[in-house]
């Protein structure tokens, strides 16, 4: 029988609004089942690490979420920030121009941080100036204000220099910047600390609950969902916990919660997480 533990995780997250509801979420590749009815919500200023092991289905689960893979059965409804009191619109509706406004207001940091090739300047300013249409000074002005969030540095000199000369933290590092550059209601990191050393993975940890804490216009609380199999991330930051296992959701509550449990699917997980973390790359 599949169990989920620790649903009601606070009163505060009842009342908050929904920014992503799946339900009954399906997924093959050819004959191989990946996701096997996932139901999961996401509320308004939710910290989600979604977890499980290689080949459990977090990768395909947030490809599917952000539009680029067809759900095979289910239904994912994400909130319409474009419409008067963001109201639950299902992404199977979604034309191809509509993903692409949709995406206006989410920001992804991959896992390989997919840097355009080119400046500094020109990974942030990319996205504003074909998507939002900004002049060059407007461009510059949050570029500074992005570079300074993320602790890099924002002289001339730096926005100019190649993004392939940057080191693996300083890459990284730019890509939460391109992503904050379009002032995101949902961010999204794919696995944000592989390949880091402990003490780069520990600003990352900090920069991650930094941004996830900014209040956005209007007061809207930004939403962060991490896939990750980092140990001492969820340690840090004490996110909700969603565990995928068997194609569905095994876990969903605490961080203190998944630490405690005592399941046969969970133990050996969290006993191998760091490891997992560090061969992600390989």
């Amino acid at each position: 029988m599949w169990s989920t533990v620790g649903i009601a995780t606070t009163v505060l997250t009842v009342l908050a609004k929904t920014e992503i509801e799946i339900s009954g979420l399906h997924k093959a590749f050819g004959e191989s089942p990946v996701l096997r009815g996932v139901d999961l919500t996401i509320r308004e200023g939710d910290t989600v690490a979604i977890v499980g092991a290689s080949g459990s289905g977090k990768t395909v689960l947030l490809n599917l979420i952000l539009g680029s893979y067809r759900a095979d059965g289910g239904h994912i409804r994400v909130a319409d920030h474009d419409s008067p009191g963001n109201p639950l619109r299902d992404i199977e509706t979604f034309g191809n121009f509509e993903i692409d406004v949709m995406h206006q207001h989410w920001g992804i940091v991959f896992q390989r941080n997919a840097l355009f090739s080119g400046s500094v300047f020109e990974n942030i300013a990319l996205w504003l100036r074909e998507i939002r249409n900004m002049s060059e000074a407007e461009i510059s002005r949050i570029s500074s204000r992005v570079l300074v969030a993320v602790g890099l540095p924002h002289s001339t000199e730096f926005l100019h220099s190649s993004s392939h000369d940057l080191s693996g933290g300083m890459a990284k590092r730019l890509a939460v910047a391109r992503a904050l550059a379009m002032d995101p209601i949902v961010l999204f990191y794919d696995e944000p600390t592989t390949g880091l050393d402990p003490a780069t993975c520990a600003q990352m940890h900090d920069l991650i609950q930094a941004t996830h804490d900014e209040v956005l216009a209007g007061g809207i609380k930004r939403t962060t969902v991490i896939i990750t199999h980092d140990k001492d991330l969820l340690s840090r930051l004490q996110p909700r916990i969603v565990m995928l296992h068997g194609g569905r959701v095994f876990f969903d509550g605490s961080f203190a919660g998944f630490q405690a449990s005592s399941s046969a699917v969970v133990r050996p997980y969290f006993t191998q997480m760091n490891d997992l973390n560090d061969r992600e790359l390989e």
